[in-house]
């Protein structure tokens, strides 16, 4: 399997240990797949009876193919480890009815980046040998939230790489702060930004797309890589869970082989749903794919209008990572329905106006698979508060998601299939705001509010959040976006 760029008409390929190496594409693009492999129903039927680990070997194997499938099995095991992810990887979860979620959050930071930040590490550290790099790498990540504790937790200590986060310092939870800032690990750097997250995301693809800066690193015997969505190394792992929730589905005897699943998922860089779409690609019985958004809701728009326009005001709300106005990865689903030389096209007046329209018959094609809506601030904690009366708790941005799921099965006739919502934190990464959905007043603390929630619930503080409060703060720096690169320099001289 080779790669290419999805602004590259010449079409240049690429080796799967070269592109989890490289990150982002010389030209600013991102790396897609020359094509993509058949998942048939007979390997289906044999994926039900493995594990996650062996699900996602088989799975991984089919764009890796310069790895082994030893080589993946052997670090499949090792990141989804009983020990890594107690009660299990990707378990789904029954709802009501027709309607499941699948908890993605039961890793080593509560959070569904865990899913793919736990294998890429191992990914890329193959990659480097596979390559005969021998300088370091230097990781860089924008995060608005989530990927920067699961990134920092992934690469803390790996050798030959570092990795330096940048958050925008009023633009994630408390408990997400802490989390990163308290990081531990000779190899990692955190540091806030002045403005919000696509500030940081702009900081770090200028420094991405900067020979100068390039040659700087190289000098001092580093190159770039990236832990974001971006790299394929990371979003190919996502591809895996909704190939299990099937299986699980089949296991559970919920669905018969052939029988479609509905998908939603809370997105605000487009990548996590991105994924389903490529397992629907490759065969998985996916019907429609629901993108939800929060009050950010430029997907939406996108996909009502075909209009995609940043040009518009940005809202901090309870589900800080999507707050989000430049949706990388919605970049990769444009090169598969319109071609390299229009998403070129595309980015370039997305750059320089902030907006793009794409043509009726691109729309057509993204209208087949893709929905989308979206849910306010209080329909968000109405949801929360509805569920936890059944006895179900979720975070903000999951109930972004089963909002948006109720949204779509109450306009169509879609009621009967199964529809599973993608759970992509632990409601303890969010406390303040579920406790507070949940009509409580919020303490003077954020961090208290996870303790009056396990009492007022009956539930339990995961253990990756346990005792956070009384850890030493180790980053406390917070710089102008336009400072990133001297940031980055300084960094790389202290490895």
């Amino acid at each position: 399997m080779r790669f290419q760029s999805t602004r590259d008409t010449n079409q240049e390929k690429f080796t799967s240990a070269q592109v989890i190496r490289k990150g982002l594409a010389d030209d600013g693009g991102l790396f897609v797949p020359e094509s993509i492999p058949s998942l048939t129903f007979e390997e289906i039927k044999t994926l039900c009876s493995m594990d996650y680990a062996s699900r996602a070997a088989f799975i991984l194997g089919k764009y890796l193919s310069d790895y082994t499938h030893e080589e993946l099995l052997e670090d499949c095991k090792k990141a989804y480890s009983e020990s890594s992810f107690v009660g299990g990887a990707a378990p789904l979860h029954h709802v009501k009815d027709n309607l499941y979620t699948q908890e993605l959050w039961h890793g080593p930071t509560a959070a569904f980046k865990d899913m793919a930040l736990q294998i890429m590490p191992r990914l890329l550290s193959r990659a480097l040998k596979k390559t005969g790099e021998q300088r370091k790498a230097l990781i860089l990540v924008a995060t608005s939230g989530d990927t920067g504790k699961a990134a920092l937790e992934g690469y803390r200590d790996v050798d030959q790489v570092c990795i330096s986060v940048f958050y925008p310092v009023n633009g994630v939870s408390k408990i997400q702060k802490l989390q990163m800032v308290t990081q531990q690990g000779q190899n990692v750097n955190v540091c806030a930004i002045h403005g919000n997250f696509d500030d940081a995301q702009t900081g770090v693809k200028r420094i991405f797309a900067d020979a100068n800066a390039a040659k700087m690193l190289n000098d001092k015997g580093f190159f770039l890589s990236s832990a974001n969505s971006i790299n394929w190394g990371r979003l190919a792992p996502q591809i895996v869970y909704y190939v299990s929730a099937y299986c699980d589905l089949l296991n559970a005897g919920r669905i018969t082989l052939g029988e479609t699943m509905n998908v939603c998922v809370p997105t605000g860089n487009f990548g996590n749903i991105f994924a389903a779409y490529l397992a629907k690609l490759m065969g998985l019985p996916i019907g429609k794919l629901i993108c939800a958004s929060n009050k950010n809701n430029i997907l939406t728009d996108f996909l009502q209008t075909g209009t995609y326009d940043r040009n518009r005001q940005f809202h901090l709300t309870m589900s800080p990572s999507m707050d989000i106005l430049i949706s990388s990865n919605l970049e990769r689903l444009l090169y598969f329905v319109a071609g390299a030389q229009q998403t070129k096209l595309y980015m370039e007046s997305l750059a320089r106006n902030g907006a793009y329209t794409v043509s009726d018959a691109v729309k057509a094609r993204i209208d087949a698979d893709f929905c989308g809506y979206f849910a306010d601030e209080m329909q968000t904690a109405e949801t929360i508060r509805k569920y936890a009366k059944d006895g179900y708790l979720m975070d903000t941005h999951t109930a972004v998601g089963v909002c948006c799921a109720e949204q779509y099965l109450n306009q169509s006739n879609d009621q009967d299939v199964p529809m599973v919502v993608a759970s992509t934190a632990s409601p303890y990464k969010f406390a303040a705001d579920v406790y507070t959905s949940l009509g409580k007043a919020a303490p003077a603390d954020p961090l208290q509010s996870q303790a009056l929630l396990s009492e007022h619930t009956g539930t339990q503080i995961p253990y990756p959040l346990v005792g956070l409060g009384e850890r030493e703060i180790r980053f406390d720096k917070t710089i102008d976006s336009k400072d990133l690169l001297q940031e980055v320099l300084g960094f790389a001289d202290t490895q």
